[in-house]
């Protein structure tokens, strides 16, 4: 290349100008002059959609773990045959696991109750689309109580108190939907503890009353009526 060629060459280049938006950035970065309050917003604008992209795993966790809590919050108020109820059965199966093995049956019997529960919300709405696994809950919760109790070496306060609670709640719900939703499993379940109550009693002290109340309760339970033995077992026990 020529000296004549080359300075064609740097002529074509001097005609070269910037865009008018680089000057006038550049300028006013040197400068520092005033911005407008629409060029403060673009500047804005671009470091929001900036910090999104760097920032998009993080905020789409946050917006996870807010659905998820939501969808959680209204799983603990869903009742048997709702779709969320699948949650709920898995936290409550899950405190089940966590428990010592003598509390396996009180948390059970709790559980019974809770379905016992939701069956009566049920029964208020006359939503029958819901009773059926509603039902089949109970009696679940029922079954796995029995199979604990039968394990359980003794029985604690508790859990003749959950299993007051039990017969006067299947009572009650039995009354309202006019059908029988005890199983073999229930009366499992009222045997277990008024054996071992009478078998207490028997070990105890009692007063002239207690002593009718537990032959009373000796007689039901010989008969096979397990939940009127539990009664009269529970009459004695809180006799005096």
């Amino acid at each position: 290349m020529n000296e004549k060629t080359l300075i064609g060459k740097i002529e074509i280049l001097g005609q070269i100008k910037p865009r008018k938006s680089w000057v006038i950035l550049t300028k006013k970065r040197i400068l520092g002059e005033e911005r407008t309050l629409p060029g403060l917003f673009l500047d804005g604008f671009r470091v929001f959609q900036s910090l999104f992209f760097q920032y998009r795993l993080a905020l789409a966790s946050l917006i996870l773990i807010l659905v998820l809590g939501g969808t959680f919050a209204f799983a603990q108020k869903s009742l048997p045959g709702e779709p969320l109820f699948v949650i709920k059965k898995i936290t409550e199966k899950s405190r089940a696991v966590f428990v010592a093995e003598n509390e396996k049956p009180k948390v059970q019997l709790e559980l019974a109750n809770k379905r016992l529960e939701d069956l009566a919300k049920i029964a208020q709405t006359n939503d029958v689309r819901k009773l059926a696994p509603a039902i089949d809950e109970f009696q679940a919760n029922v079954s796995e109580a029995a199979k604990n109790l039968a394990k359980a070496k003794t029985v604690g306060k508790d859990i003749i108190v959950q299993t007051q609670e039990l017969k006067k709640n299947t009572e009650k719900v039995e009354k309202t939907l006019a059908t029988q939703i005890g199983t073999e499993e229930l009366e499992n379940v009222y045997k277990g503890i008024a054996e071992q109550q009478i078998k207490d009693l028997e070990n105890s002290s009692l007063t002239e009353n207690q002593e009718k109340l537990l032959n009373e309760a000796k007689e039901y339970f010989e008969t096979g009526d397990y939940s009127n033995a539990l009664i009269k077992t529970i009459e004695a026990s809180q006799t005096k």
